[in-house]
């Protein structure tokens, strides 16, 4: 019997997949009978009709649609041309992600809030491109994005809490934006090592070099997800583009190191720059500075059963020193990412990527910097396959805080307001994947003083994150 899909069995769709699956069993039993049943029957048996040209043509329009359905992108293959542009070096693709916020309590109250983004990008193979070998490991990059504009399309506006701890990953550099363009270099094979270097250059983002969270990125919430921590010190997130490049130096399949040097510029993530500041800071580059940051880690397999971990140091320091917004800045972080448990394989057979995974990252400022949040945790559980059936389903939940700094609280004692000491983050959720290119998840998301004080009322909110993949 052939499935579309493991969807969810709402009404509607679990209708289509048993008239589809019903379909098809009668079209392969037609089939099978037609090529063995002989001439004559017993007698009082009926002889069996020929599959139909008719019978044929709707199992292959039932493959076609359960190719499309379970492949990774709802435009499919372009009719068959993505593959041969593939081929040639040439990979696009784009992501559309709705999130909506219901605002159950907040300091405003109740509402709702709807924020969307919109990404395009696009991979260059320059040896496939040209045919020309010398050229293996070398590729070309870029991508822009359009995120909603709006004081409604920010729920943190009616949160009204620390920018850092914003419920919504999508509120910075808003509209239409520049993310990055560049080149990126692989070395085949060297010194008898495959894939010994990576080189990066362009104008790039940071956030996306450094620090790989990859299932922190399912989260809905600012901190967990585009920050990673240290968005609240320097300009690290998607929203922040620069010129700048990497070096990464990877011995074994087990360890690596890198660094990378960038430039740092004022207003960097601001909405009305769309990513196009090449020059830094325009009213007066002579503001510009350095940005740099380096990492280590190791990502072994532990034990029999191969559970990948990723373990991981590094700090950066970010070159700043103006009145508006003050000296530079440096920190370090610590990440520990580890998959717990994994289920058995069914009859011995490949590792299946079902089961749990832990996620942890500690993000260290010294306070006499001019960092807002000192000391930052993250830590939070995923599990991938829980509910039978559901193999590709996601459930998640963790905890993020951040202790205000003592900078910040001298500044609300020179004015007289309420001193902030901890904002802490919670979120769960469940991502259920409807097809190979869409996934709906519901979460839920809880604030606590999310300016640091108990002056602003904590925040609950129930919401979803849909995702489309194209």
């Amino acid at each position: 019997m052939i499935k579309l899909v493991n969807i969810l069995p709402m009404r509607g769709l679990f209708l289509v997949r048993v008239r589809v699956s019903k379909l098809t069993l009668a079209a392969a039993i037609a089939v099978t009978f037609a090529a063995s049943a002989p001439a004559e029957q017993q007698s009082g048996s009926q002889t069996r009709p020929p599959a139909t040209s008719a019978t044929v043509e709707s199992t292959n329009e039932e493959a076609v649609l359960a190719k499309w359905w379970n492949g990774r992108k709802i435009t499919g293959d372009w009719l068959g041309a993505r593959p041969v542009v593939e081929d040639h070096g040439l990979t696009l693709g784009g992501t559309w992600r709705g999130i909506f916020y219901g605002l159950l309590a907040s300091e405003t109250g109740a509402r709702g809030v709807f924020t969307q983004e919109l990404v395009f990008n696009g991979k260059l193979d320059l040896a496939k491109l040209s045919g020309f070998e010398g050229l293996q490991g070398l590729s070309a990059f870029g991508e822009a994005r359009w995120r909603e504009p709006g004081y409604d399309a920010n729920p943190n506006n009616f949160v009204k809490g620390a920018s850092f701890f914003n419920p919504s990953r999508f509120a910075g550099g808003v509209g239409w934006r520049l993310g990055t363009f560049g080149l990126t270099y692989t070395t085949p094979e060297l010194f008898g090592v495959e894939k010994l270097l990576t080189l990066t250059g362009g104008w790039l983002r940071p956030q996306r070099e450094f620090v790989e969270n990859q299932w922190g990125n399912l989260f809905a919430n600012n901190a967990m997800a585009p920050s990673e921590g240290l968005g609240a010190h320097d300009p690290f997130g998607a929203s922040f583009s620069t010129w700048g490049g990497t070096l990464q130096v990877q011995p074994t399949d087990w360890y690596y190191a890198k660094a990378g040097l960038f430039m740092s510029y004022l207003e960097a993530t601001s909405s009305n720059n769309n990513g196009l500041m090449f020059e830094g800071y325009a009213p007066d580059p002579s503001e510009n500075g350095l940005f740099f940051m380096g990492e280590t880690g190791v990502t072994p397999k532990i034990g029999a059963g191969r559970l990948p971990g990723r373990y991981v140091f590094g700090g950066y320091y970010y070159e700043e020193d103006n009145a508006t917004f003050g000296t530079s800045k440096y920190g370090f972080y610590w990440q520990a990412e580890q998959m717990l448990f994994r289920e058995a394989s069914a009859g011995g057979g490949k590792l299946p990527d079902q089961g749990l995974h832990a996620l942890n990252l500690v993000v260290f400022a010294p306070d006499g910097w001019n960092n807002r949040y000192p000391f930052y945790f993250q830590s939070g559980l995923v599990y991938e396959g829980l509910i039978p059936g559901r193999d590709r389903d996601q459930l998640m939940a963790a905890v993020a805080l951040g202790q205000h700094s003592l900078k910040t609280q001298q500044a609300a004692i020179d004015n007289g307001d309420p001193v902030p000491e901890i904002t802490s983050f919670f979120e769960v959720g469940y991502r259920i994947k409807i097809s190979g290119w869409s996934y709906l998840q519901p979460f839920f998301q809880y604030e606590s003083r999310p300016n640091g004080t108990e002056a602003v009322a904590n925040a609950a909110i129930l919401g979803f994150l849909v995702g489309v993949d194209f």
